[in-house]
């Protein structure tokens, strides 16, 4: 074994004695791809980071490799999408094999496309097969099993059924993320589903205190450092979505304010420009620079330049043999 595998792992031992789940990026469909999560991690190196979900029919039929991540993402967690035990299980041990520091279940996500699958927010209902997917996940792997839930579903949005559910998930798995919201499964869109039902955090807070065992992270309309740790102050944890990936630059002060790190916070042309040897390798490789560049766009918000900064990338980014020199350029922008 060579020394920086060995560093690796004394790592990745030494995280899993502390909460993965103090602070993490969101699992985010068709935004936290393995290029999201590499910039993420320039700008944060304690936040836990979720791929985007994934099912298991992709990972077990699909010709793309779905497991595939930088070494650098580290600590990362697998978020599986599937409501098949033994597929899931499956699933879960190549997880492993191939590294991941974590696997996810999706018990949260409400679109329509995911209910055909009988997955997501639908398995709220149905807790007995939920806690059998868990069972057979975390008998074939050593790494954490956790859940992504909500409050509740459509009419079922009780504390009495959110306690229901978590009483029958709880003997597999001590980690459940809260999404602070209800899902309704029809009328309306993700995106609604992330924007209408009321968010009532009271109900995670009393979640841990019902449940001072389990590890409860809280997820849904966060978006400052103090909200952060005015949440810490009543669960274990807090998942961020939509504000980390639209104004990044709230990353750059995890590692400090929550984590309690002393290295230094990284400046947003500079996170750029530590891109640059991934930006190489991936352009010689065959990815074009606006897929990568296009989780960036944001760094540069509330600074002069920043609309020109946003504006040149998305006009010259996806131009056949853009380069480095299109980011060089577009960073003369930024004051």
């Amino acid at each position: 074994m060579d020394r920086t595998t060995l560093i690796y792992y004394v790592e990745v031992s030494l995280q899993k004695k502390i909460n993965l789940n103090q602070f993490s990026i969101a699992p985010m469909l068709d935004l936290t791809d393995k290029h999201c999560r590499y910039f993420h991690r320039i700008l944060t190196k304690k936040t836990l980071l979720y791929t985007e979900m994934v099912t298991t029919g992709a990972i077990l039929f699909g010709k793309g490799d779905y497991l595939a991540f930088n070494h650098e993402e580290h600590p990362i967690s697998l978020q599986l999408g599937g409501s098949d035990p033994k597929a899931l299980a499956q699933c879960a041990k190549l997880a492993q094999q191939r590294g991941y520091d974590e696997i996810n279940l999706n018990v949260g996500c409400p679109s329509d496309r995911v209910q055909n699958g009988m997955f997501g927010a639908c398995l709220m209902g149905k807790a007995d097969l939920v806690a059998d997917c868990i069972e057979q996940m975390q008998d074939q792997v050593d790494i954490p099993v956790t859940v992504k839930t909500r409050i509740g579903i459509d009419d079922f949005d009780s504390y009495d059924f959110l306690r229901g559910f978590i009483d029958k998930v709880m003997p597999y798995t001590n980690t459940f993320i809260v999404h602070a919201r209800k899902a309704w499964l029809s009328g309306l869109s993700p995106k609604e589903n992330r924007e209408v039902p009321p968010l009532d955090y009271e109900r995670v807070y009393q979640l841990k205190l019902d449940y001072p065992n389990l590890t409860i992270a809280i997820n849904g309309g966060i978006k400052t450092i103090d909200e952060i740790r005015q949440h810490l102050c009543h669960v274990d944890g807090v998942m961020v979505g939509r504000e980390a990936y639209q104004n990044p630059l709230l990353l750059t002060h995890i590692d400090s304010q929550i984590f309690g790190s002393d290295l230094p916070i990284i400046e947003p042309k500079a996170a750029i420009r530590s891109l640059y040897p991934y930006l190489e390798q991936q352009l010689t490789q065959g990815a074009q620079l606006n897929h990568i560049m296009r989780h960036t766009l944001g760094i540069f918000n509330g600074c002069k330049g920043a609309r020109q900064w946003r504006r040149y990338l998305s006009e010259n980014a996806h131009k056949k043999g853009a380069g480095i020199e299109v980011v060089e350029q577009a960073l003369d922008f930024v004051q």
